[in-house]
């Protein structure tokens, strides 16, 4: 008896050790808010108050200073982000993370950004403010990597520090470019639906907008052999522990239209949700220089500000900018392809991988003349084709980070202008206004035109001499509109007007946040900071009351049950609004994905089903196909017997809707409301696991909002009990030049990414409300209400 005793008097103490150890060790690695603190390479005393937000704001006597300064402080609250985001384009999260993303690895090693990065280093001007401030900022990252507290990530998972690069830099905005793209998800799996069906099948796709007006060039191959491409790049996005960039709004009314007849500027990037969130604020002060901006984790100059004197933001602008060409073998050499201008040989990459726990992996990644051939790095493809992708960032000089050097730095309006001019991908719409009355929306991009035979939504044929041609249009093309006559530009990720009778190609997405945002806009002109506040959080869909009365007179009424007729009567009396009270919007939803499911998952199969399900198009296609009652879609070739029709489906889907929604939340149909099953959770790469969830996620909170409304919660429609929201709003910003130092913001959790940080999500619980804090720019109210912490030089 004693010697259990012992055993577990020993085991307590052992316990009670650990215990008090780990939590020192936590509460020893918080970021450091106030104090002294010495810093190399910077020439005068520098002082960072933090705000009640923990958003530092930085006083310098110069820019470098400042930057190094900054570098320091980003460091201190998101390194571990930092390590995450320069890992990714590289490939090299296998290090980390072990065989788990190896298949990530391999695809991102192989695109060819780390090489595109070091070429752009190489070429950067070395006197250049870019380069010197860029690399200030760097020194402050890795002074705080070599004398700071290690992220308790660094310590879970065994990271050993190694200093932060130029390269690092580039490499985090190919990430960020590459997940802009949507041709990746989207070109096989068209490709597969033409080369299986016909052209019949897609017009009801709205390809290139025209609807099956135009008579575009088939091209004959194999079948479902695309669509594995689709899934493969869409699993490694999805999996992956870095968000991706997906959508926006953006606007900016002029003096004409505000009731202080100054500009206001309102932007809300829509970026897939994580922990710790994708911005970090930060403010710089300097006698040449002010900057309130927000920052990428391991990138020195903002890609949204503001100042006393402008303001930009930014949305995706969903250009086509990668292309797809089957390359045709030698048959006698598999070495070589088919050229105009006959065989040439493949070029060979060698990469090694490394691999956590495990042995390295070597790649050899074969190069056509349009880019890497990407079916020899995506796992699961059974076709032995060679299908190239030409991606525009890797294809032109990178000129990416003068670029965000020069929107921070801009003088004026036409200086900012010139400056976009610089970005060749990704596709932005970048939105501006100043203090002197300014408004603008300019599209950034290379941009060209290909045949009129030629669809670029399709697999390309890279042989022939024609698919590949472009011609590129200058600068001046690119939409844009500057101080229009109607006093106002917005910009939800929608087609722009035809470019000399030219419809771009691209990625749109619905005309719904557009029609909703323009219809709100065009009529009022007495515009407040506050009124646009609530226009942020608006969670009314322009088109769903239209989709809904469409969709309802194709249903056979008289086969519905009575709680099927009762969630009939709720859903015919429904306005679009998706707050969290209301019980429209999840009979709604659920019914979308039914009648999605059983119009298309016979032709795509359950597989390609789900990735249509994450594609833009998918979106794009409900109002006009529900519409047409000819539409191919609607007869399910798997019965043979029976030809089905809209009538037909949609009745069904509604019943099986309903049927869903009753074993789920019960009979009572009042009860259904949207909160119940639209949530959110904002997930660490690490929380992912049951053992560290608690201590790493933001835990799950109901959200108003949905798909498409101005009020973006963006999830995937099925059959689950809960819609988890996988991304939405990165930040809700308002600039106001009437009240400039009182401007709005607010992030989704916050800004420090350290989860013992008092900052970790301390606006969270204004995020779900739709709230807002000050961004502030009075230096004596800074000075009242923050701590302080003092960088002396050494």
């Amino acid at each position: 008896m004693k010697v259990i005793k012992k055993i577990l008097l020993s085991s307590l103490i052992l316990i009670v050790i650990v215990t008090v150890t780990a939590f020192s060790y936590l509460e020893y690695s918080k970021p450091q808010y106030d104090g002294e603190l010495s810093l190399k390479n910077i020439t005068k005393e520098t002082t960072v108050y933090f705000d009640e937000y923990g958003v530092p704001h930085i006083y310098a006597a110069n820019q470098k200073d400042a930057m190094t300064a900054l570098g320091y402080v980003h460091a201190q609250d998101r390194l571990w982000q930092m390590e995450l985001m320069r890992r990714i384009a590289p490939g090299k999260l296998s290090e980390i993370f072990g065989n788990s993303v190896l298949k990530t690895d391999k695809f991102f090693a192989g695109i060819g950004i780390d090489e595109n990065s070091a070429q752009a280093v190489a070429r950067l001007d070395k006197n250049s403010q870019t380069y010197i401030l860029a690399n200030a900022y760097l020194d402050g990252i890795n002074q705080y990597l070599a004398e700071g507290t290690t992220p308790i990530e660094f310590s879970l998972l065994g990271i050993k520090k190694e200093k932060f690069t130029l390269k690092d830099v580039y490499n985090v905005f190919g990430f960020m470019s590459f997940s802009f793209a949507m041709g990746q998800k989207t070109d096989p799996l068209l490709t597969d639906i033409r080369n299986r069906f016909g052209m019949r099948y897609l017009k009801d796709f709205g390809i290139h907008g025209e609807f099956g007006t135009k008579q575009l060039k088939s091209y004959k191959g194999d079948l479902k052999e695309y669509a594995a491409i689709s899934k493969s790049v869409s699993v490694l996005l999805d999996k992956s522990p870095v968000p991706a960039f997906i959508g926006s709004n953006s606007w900016v009314i002029g003096g004409a239209k505000t009731k202080n007849g100054k500009v206001i500027l309102a932007n809300d990037p829509h970026i897939l949700y994580s922990q710790p969130g994708t911005w970090y604020e930060a403010h710089i002060s300097c006698p040449d220089y002010e900057m309130y901006g927000y920052y990428i984790a391991g990138t020195p100059f903002p890609l949204l500000g503001h100042n006393r004197d402008y303001a930009y933001g930014l949305t995706m602008f969903e250009n086509d900018d990668v292309d797809f060409f089957q390359e045709e073998d030698n048959p006698n050499d598999n070495k070589q392809y088919k050229t105009v201008e006959g065989y040439k040989n493949y070029s060979y990459h060698q990469k090694t991988i490394k691999v956590k726990d495990s042995s390295d992996v070597k790649l050899n990644v074969k190069f056509s003349q349009h880019g890497p051939v990407i079916t020899g790095l995506l796992d699961g493809l059974t076709s032995k084709k060679s299908v190239a992708m030409s991606w525009m960032y890797t294809q032109q000089r990178n000129k990416i980070l003068e670029a965000v050097y020069g929107l921070s730095h801009a003088k004026d309006l036409t200086d900012f202008h010139k400056t976009i001019a610089l970005i060749h991908a990704p596709g932005l719409n970048i939105m501006y206004g100043d203090a002197k009355g300014n408004i603008a929306w300019i599209a950034s991009g290379k941009l060209y035109k290909v045949d009129s035979s030629i669809n670029t939504n399709f697999i390309l044929n890279g042989s022939n001499g024609v698919d590949d041609k472009k011609e590129f249009l200058p600068f001046d093309k690119n939409p844009s509109a500057i101080n229009p006559s109607w006093n106002y530009v917005y910009t939800s990720n929608n087609q722009p007007e035809a470019i000399d009778d030219y419809l771009y190609p691209g990625y749109y997405l619905p005309r719904d946040r557009a029609e909703r945002i323009d219809g709100l806009l065009a009529p009022k002109n007495d515009w407040t900071k506050e009124e646009v506040g609530k226009m942020l959080f608006d969670n009314t869909s322009a088109t769903a009351e239209k989709i809904v009365k469409s969709m309802t007179a194709s249903v056979k009424m008289s086969q519905l049950s009575p709680i099927e007729k009762q969630a009939m009567q709720v859903l015919q009396n429904w306005k679009g609004k998706h707050n969290m009270k209301n019980v429209s919007p999840t009979i709604y939803n659920k019914w979308i994905y039914f009648y999605l499911r059983d119009t298309f998952e016979d032709e795509f199969g359950k597989d390609n089903f789900k990735l249509l399900l994450g594609t833009h198009i998918i979106k794009q296609v409900i109002e006009n196909q529900t519409q047409n009652a000819e539409s191919p879609w609607w007869d399910n070739i798997g019965t043979k017997d029976k030809k089905e029709t809209r009538s037909d489906i949609l009745t069904q889907s509604f019943k099986e809707a309903v049927v869903s929604l009753e074993k789920q939340l019960g009979s009572d149909v009042k009860e259904w409301k949207w909160k119940r099953v639209h949530q959110v959770t904002f997930e660490h790469p690490i929380g992912k696991l049951a053992l560290f969830s608690r201590f790493f996620n933001v835990d799950a909170y109901p959200v108003s909002g949905s798909n498409e409304v101005i009020n973006n919660q963006l999830f995937l429609y099925s059959d689950d009990e809960v819609l988890r929201v996988k991304g939405g709003p990165s930040t809700r910003r308002i600039i106001d030049f009437s009240d400039i130092e009182n401007s709005w913001s607010v992030l989704p959790t916050g800004q420090s990414g350290n989860p013992m940080s008092i900052h970790y999500d301390d606006q969270t619980p204004l995020f779900i409300k739709g709230k807002f804090r000050k961004m502030k720019l009075n230096k004596r109210e800074i000075e009242m209400t923050s701590t302080k912490l003092v960088f002396k030089p050494i």
